[in-house]
């Protein structure tokens, strides 16, 4: 007996609620959430119905998440929260200015091309054996990852995988055809079981076009060859892509400003405790999370290698000599390579600018010795932070010319003027050469490529957490979650890791921290728990979306080769974020405990000149 089929009228109205759900979210959600300010009429409950709003809005995507985030501009006036001027300061704070100033570097990197030629030397380096290849192409993915956005790593070295991929699959298929139909007269080619006697006149080796039977032999193992290859490159490439989406969004958690999540834990930070001395710059995230990010890494590829290649030693690394397919397949790596050309000198500029860069984010504030800014400004307070410092580094590509002949056109005009002062024509185009020289970058191309959205999105989750604590609603909320204290540290940091990264998974990474963060602020206060033990990680599991195409950008991309299905990032995912949420939460317990002094309660944290141990 077959389902019940849906009436014709009925299937239409469903498909118009389908089609209208965003209008309809939008309408009725806040009339289902009104009756908790007028049953509540508390400062408590109005911001709780606006964070609620905001997050049905957030999950559902029923408007852009950056207007979305501006909804405190509207709601936190009108209910007596906040004041209009204080809302919106906090949507252009220190924290947007070091994210601003983080992507003109990485657009600055883009522009230039210096991503591909990083991402080029290092798999010329690592060779095209499978296992390497991927351990290659996620060690790239991931190093760019720490520095531009995962969306646009992604996009780029997946092509290069596309390319190198199919080169080895027409290398080998041309291999297997060959190995077919020239190597009958030897020993392998008795592995077809004929016995038939080869005519005198056939013991040259010319092909036996004219035995039939033997012919439909031959087609028949050239078409089990073909299906056996096929198989073997859709299950390497599907390795390939995930390692590729996956490494992406690892990457992104080594650094301050590799992913917006990370921002948004220094703005909250920031925000709820400012006396915190500054306890999350770029020098101490780094040195939490680059130690996570390799052993994520490591673990992530083995278990890809295990799905994907399996633990054949000889195939997958290759100790003997290289065969054509490696040679063919490694010179289109060496040709997309040489289409590059030399490195301009607006390359090693940009090369130069990033460089210095970090060095100066690693010696501001190390933390195990005074650092230049609190030498040079900070003696008195903070005046110079990472922010400072992004966005003085990334001025200068608006300063230094790309390109180092302008120094010498005047003179070579002039020189060729006087050889050719007869010409008006010459005359004329010598007149067009006299170009300004454009800079490293202009804004043209900072305002097409900047996600300025993410800026309103960062002031959005500032803003609720400024609400929440002028309302009230996180010393409630940090009530409401003292029964945790009798649950070890360790048990609330993993569920709570789990708990943020499953919703992660069908939410927006930056809309999933913004929420949980000052819940997960208010708790560890109330628990007499340090903040970083919980925030840090759950921050960290954020960016663990590996089981959907939706999830992030790079897995959708990923996806969008058409090799994939929702199984297979399903499968491979699930095991990930497992790996990962463990990885994080044996980093927080062992380097991190050590790190940021997390087995003592911080007295900035409750705003007192004593500490406790919890």
């Amino acid at each position: 007996m077959g389902l019940p089929r849906i009436p014709e009228d009925v299937a239409l109205v469903l498909r118009w609620i389908w089609l209208h759900r965003n209008y309809l979210i939008i309408f009725i959600t806040p009339l289902l959430i009104l009756p908790l300010p007028l049953v509540l009429p508390t400062p408590e409950a109005r911001c709780g119905f606006a964070i609620i709003l905001m997050a049905l809005y957030w999950c559902t995507e029923c408007m852009p998440l950056a207007i979305t985030a501006l909804l405190p501009v509207i709601l936190f006036p009108m209910m007596g929260i906040m004041e209009s001027a204080k809302v919106c300061v906090q949507y252009l704070k220190d924290t947007n200015m070091l994210f601003i100033g983080g992507l003109l570097v990485a657009i600055a990197v883009e522009h230039w091309n210096l991503h591909k030629r990083i991402a080029l030397s290092v798999l010329l380096i690592v060779g095209v054996r499978p296992a390497l290849l991927m351990l290659g192409f996620m060690i790239v993915t991931a190093f760019l990852s720490m520095w531009i956005s995962n969306t646009a790593t992604t996009a780029m070295m997946l092509p290069i995988a596309q390319a190198v991929l199919e080169q080895l699959s027409a290398t080998e298929a041309d291999s297997d055809e060959k190995e077919l139909r020239e190597g009958q007269d030897n020993q392998a080619f008795e592995l077809t079981e004929v016995n038939i006697k080869h005519p005198l006149d056939n013991v040259s080796g010319d092909k036996p076009n004219n035995n039939p039977d033997l012919e439909a032999r031959l087609n028949t193992l050239s078409e089990l060859k073909r299906k056996e290859r096929e198989e073997k490159y859709l299950r390497l490439f599907k390795g390939m892509s995930l390692s590729v989406c996956y490494s992406a969004s690892i990457g992104g958690t080594a650094t301050l400003t590799g992913t917006t999540p990370n921002l948004i834990l220094k703005g909250q930070m920031d925000e709820i405790f400012p006396e915190n001395h500054d306890v999350i710059n770029f020098a101490s995230w780094f040195g939490f999370a680059f130690p996570n990010m390799v052993l994520m890494l490591a673990l992530s590829w083995i278990w890809l290698q295990f799905m994907y290649l399996g633990f054949n030693f000889k195939k997958s690394f290759g100790c003997g000599s290289k065969n054509e397919g490696d040679k063919d397949a490694y010179r289109v790596m060496k040709n997309e390579y040489k289409k590059l050309g030399s490195m301009s000198f607006a390359e090693g500029a940009v090369l130069v600018i990033f460089v210095i860069l970090v060095i100066l984010w690693f010696t501001r504030e190390p933390g195990f010795m005074p650092g230049w800014a609190t030498v040079l400004f900070n003696k008195n307070g903070q005046y110079v932070t990472d922010g400072t410092v992004a966005i003085f580094m990334s001025t200068l590509f608006f300063v230094i010319p790309s390109r180092i002949d302008f120094l010498y056109s005047i003179k070579s005009h002039d020189e060729q003027d006087e050889e050719a002062e007869q010409e008006e024509g010459e005359k004329q185009e010598k007149k067009k050469k006299l170009k300004g020289t454009p800079t490293l970058l202009n804004w043209k191309v900072v305002h097409d490529r900047m996600p300025w959205n993410i800026v309103l999105l960062l002031g959005g989750g500032f803003a609720l957490a400024s609400g929440s604590e002028e309302s009230g609603l996180s010393v409630w909320l940090g009530q409401s979650l003292a029964p945790l204290q009798s649950i070890p540290p360790f048990a609330i940091s993993l569920i709570l890791c789990l708990l943020v990264g499953t919703f992660t998974e069908c939410s927006s990474n930056t809309a999933t921290t913004t929420l949980f963060l000052p819940i997960l602020a208010s708790m560890s206060t109330t628990i007499g728990l340090h903040p970083l033990y919980v925030m840090l990680p759950c921050t960290i599991s954020a960016s663990l979306a590996f089981m959907l195409p939706v999830a992030t950008p790079p897995n959708a991309i990923a996806f969008s080769y058409g090799n994939l299905k929702v199984l297979d990032m399903a499968k491979a995912g699930f095991i990930l974020n497992i790996i990962g949420i463990l990885c994080i939460n044996l980093g927080i317990n062992t380097w991190g405990a050590a790190m940021f002094n997390l087995g003592t309660f911080p007295a900035w944290a409750n705003g007192t000149n004593s500490t406790s141990t919890p």
